[in-house]
């Protein structure tokens, strides 16, 4: 066994509150006892943050770490989106900066196999020019002739969905001599990376043979170099072909700069646009509870003239703030239109049921935001592009017209109202059905003390044996000659009966209700006349009687 690099703390948990410190395994540099739980509280000042490196590190081998382990939480511990990592074995977890001031580490041995434990150092450290989503955070270097102090910090291995990096200092002159790397990618599932520079000021010259950024393909410089950047212009969005993307900063002994700025996303389950008719998605891991600090997109993106509806099969995040009773810790919203400055069509947190939600384009963006802690299970999410159709009436006919481009790979015989035999025609360049309301399926009904006529009409998208038939509930007030349609049933109907059954269970049955309401008048109505022309008959019956005798 070594004796460890820096004096051993406290011996097992405790809250360390000092701006720094050592703690290790108990009994380290000998063995730690079986039976084991260890919890160390990290709280350094607000607005700062901690950093924390591992000088020794030997705990008992398995392959998902079940028995014996070390966990290290971004936060108070036992929040599973703060979880930063499980380690054991003989490999060191990398050096770590949290993304706020108070982080935690937990150490566990089961009843078998004891090894020498770890021993560990930590310092307090300003938040600016550290990783925001601190996954897999920077590296830190030591002092060599202090290995207990820690000198400035740049670079490391980030696995997070999405994430920011800045220079060392940032955004003061970076440091002479530095040089730093950043390996972002691996994370499970993971697609593409997309790197975005905000801000970007460097030492200039011909070459950047001075100071520079370099940018790989992949996870080490032997991949192909995407670009070699210095000087004041911000280099272009950058998009990887594999998961991986390494970024090499490099300073000279001389003349520096306010640094870089810039922020990297996975095209994967945190950034995807989608431009299928019909599709389905949820927040990355569910459901298991999502990450922290993250900033998520989908962009839906249909056919001009199409419409999006959105429907929640599952939404938990974390609550509204007891403050100010708003979403203002994690939560989702969506934008029509395509971007975050369009109209806000909702914002929602917590666990709740939703209704369906409309836009009012052919564009609709989701964002989730989450915090720095507390995460939950996430959502899971179906939409449906709704086919631009224009549907009017008379007093006894319905009249349905679609472009033939917005359904250009359908037959005109996968889009009939109420039974096949009602299918469309192929009118120039429009799809079109007309038909008397006593065919088609029609049948009157009675809403809102309204006489109403009402068919569906379905559109069948299916391929092969994935059935896929959206359908739309078309409606005439004949009185004023006015129609409506509604999109009744796109994606999966057994997914989507969580969502939609919570919302319309109300009114179908107040539908019920005036249903019943207009059979039951219906046949007191009959009856009253039956019971009038009975009398009349009685009556003449009478007269002609009378005048006999």
């Amino acid at each position: 066994s070594h004796p460890p690099l820096c004096p051993p703390g406290i011996k097992c948990g405790g809250v360390l509150s000092a701006p720094s410190g050592n703690f290790s395994s108990p009994n380290f540099p000998g063995l730690y006892p079986y039976e084991t739980e260890c919890t160390w509280l990290i709280v350094v000042a607000e607005g700062s943050s901690v950093l924390l490196s591992f000088s020794h590190f030997e705990l008992e081998y398995h392959d998902a770490c079940a028995y014996d382990y070390l966990q290290v939480y971004n936060g108070a511990a036992r929040d599973r989106g703060n979880l930063l990592g499980t380690f054991c074995g003989h490999s060191p977890p990398p050096p770590f900066s949290s993304a706020w001031h108070v982080m935690a580490v937990v150490f566990r041995s089961d009843r078998h196999v004891a090894k020498h434990g770890f021993a560990a150092a930590y310092r307090k450290g300003s938040r600016e020019g550290w990783w925001s989503l601190s996954i897999r955070p920077s590296i830190l270097f030591h002092h060599p002739h202090h290995p207990c102090l820690l000198a400035d910090a740049c670079g490391g291995q980030l696995t997070g969905l999405s994430g920011e990096i800045t220079s060392p200092r940032y955004p003061e002159s970076y440091p002479n001599d530095a040089e730093c790397r950043w390996s972002i990618g691996g994370a499970s599932g993971g697609g593409p990376l997309t790197l975005v520079f905000a801000d970007f000021q460097m030492e200039g010259g011909q070459g950047c043979g001075f100071d520079y950024v370099a940018l790989f393909d992949g996870p080490t410089v032997t991949a192909p170099r995407l670009g070699r950047y210095c000087g004041s212009a911000r280099p272009p969005r950058t998009v990887s072909s594999t998961p991986h993307l390494l970024i090499i900063f490099k300073s000279d002994f001389n003349i520096g700069g306010r640094g870089f700025k810039a922020h990297f996303y996975s095209a994967g389950e945190c950034q995807e646009v989608f431009t299928t008719i019909k599709g389905n998605f949820s927040s990355p891991q569910y459901p298991s509870f999502y990450p922290n600090n993250l900033k998520c997109q989908w962009s839906i993106q249909l056919p001009p003239g199409y419409r999006v509806k959105v429907f929640f099969l599952d939404m938990e995040l974390e609550g509204r703030s007891s403050l100010t009773g708003g979403c203002d810790y994690d939560h989702l919203s969506a934008f029509d239109g395509g971007t975050e400055n369009g109209s806000l069509l909702g914002r929602w947190c917590g666990r709740e049921s939703l209704a369906p939600v409309t836009s009012r384009s052919n564009r609709l963006l989701l964002v989730l935001h989450t915090d720095r802690n507390t995460a939950k299970r996430g959502f899971s999410i179906s939409y449906v592009g709704v086919v631009p159709m224009n549907v009017s009436c008379t007093r006894t006919d319905f009249h349905i017209q679609i472009p033939v481009q917005s359904l250009a790979q359908l037959e005109r015989n996968r889009i009939y109202l109420g039974t096949p035999s009602c299918a469309a025609q192929v009118v120039g360049r429009n799809f079109k059905i007309h038909t008397r309301f006593d065919t088609c399926g029609t049948e009157s009904q009675r809403r809102n003390n309204t006489s109403v006529i009402v068919s569906t009409l379905y559109i069948d998208f299916s391929v092969g044996d994935q059935e896929d038939i959206h359908q739309y509930e078309v409606q005439c007030e004949p009185k004023r000659k006015e129609a409506s349609v509604t999109l009744i049933a796109g994606p999966d109907p057994s997914r989507l009966s969580q969502a939609e059954n919570l919302v319309d269970a109300q009114q179908r049955e107040g539908e019920a209700m005036d249903a019943r309401e207009i059979k039951s008048q219906d046949t007191s109505d009959i009856v009253f006349i039956s019971i009038c022309i009975l009398a009349g008959l009685l009556m003449v019956i009478a007269v002609v009687g009378l005048v006999l005798l």
